[in-house]
């Protein structure tokens, strides 16, 4: 009698018709321990237990992979930002709430490139139309991307009657310019030598900087 053939061990990485999204999170890690370099095909697909063929029903290309998981940082930043903004009091002063809500963007930001160093890093790595062009596949819970929920709070200065409207049109771009250089100098610059406390404070007058700036 012939011995019987061990049976493969039953994969445990992801449940059936759940490939997709096993190979996103997996992605996902690799990008947190190593930016947008680390995800690769192969490895996501031996982290999601599968052998590299089975990834090309859901992912073509490892710049697939990678769009989709730069989508899926975008969308954890937007989150960051909308929690941010969740915790603000509430206050009586239209003027002092847009104000509020502008710096909430900025703190989110800064808080999610600190936590998050290579989401952020993977989240605005591949050459593509500018974010706020389109919304991504995976926006916060608001359905906006990082880029829309800071225009909606320059919006809201505008209502409010702290930003004029003729200086409105491109602010997007000077507050996230801003904002965005400081993050890439605290994560891969020369400011990561700096302490927490040390990057908090910094942040803060940067975001007075902007706020005077546009206004």
């Amino acid at each position: 009698m012939s011995p019987t053939k061990a049976r493969a061990p039953k994969r445990s990485t992801y449940r059936h018709g759940d490939l997709r999204q096993a190979l996103l999170d997996a992605g996902l890690e690799l990008a947190r321990g190593g930016g947008p370099d680390a995800v690769v095909l192969r490895e996501a697909t031996r982290r999601a237990g599968v052998v590299p063929n089975a990834a090309y029903r859901h992912y073509a290309s490892r710049h697939e992979l990678l769009q989709a998981v730069r989508s899926a940082a975008l969308a954890a930043l937007a989150v960051a930002i909308e929690n941010e903004l969740a915790g603000l009091r509430r206050a009586g002063n239209p003027a002092a709430r847009a104000r509020a809500c502008l710096r909430a963007v900025g703190t989110g930001y800064l808080r999610f490139a600190q936590a998050e160093p290579g989401l952020l890093r993977t989240a605005f790595s591949v050459p593509d139309d500018l974010p706020g062009s389109a919304v991504p596949e995976k926006a916060g819970s608001s359905g906006l991307n990082p880029f829309q929920l800071l225009g909606a709070a320059l919006d809201g200065l505008v209502d409010a009657g702290v930003l004029p409207p003729e200086r409105r049109l491109g602010a997007e771009y000077l507050a996230w310019s801003a904002v965005h250089g400081f993050a890439m100098l605290v994560i891969d610059g020369p400011l990561r030598t700096l302490s927490p406390p040390q990057i908090r404070a910094i942040g803060q007058r940067l975001l007075d900087m902007v706020e005077k700036g546009l206004t």
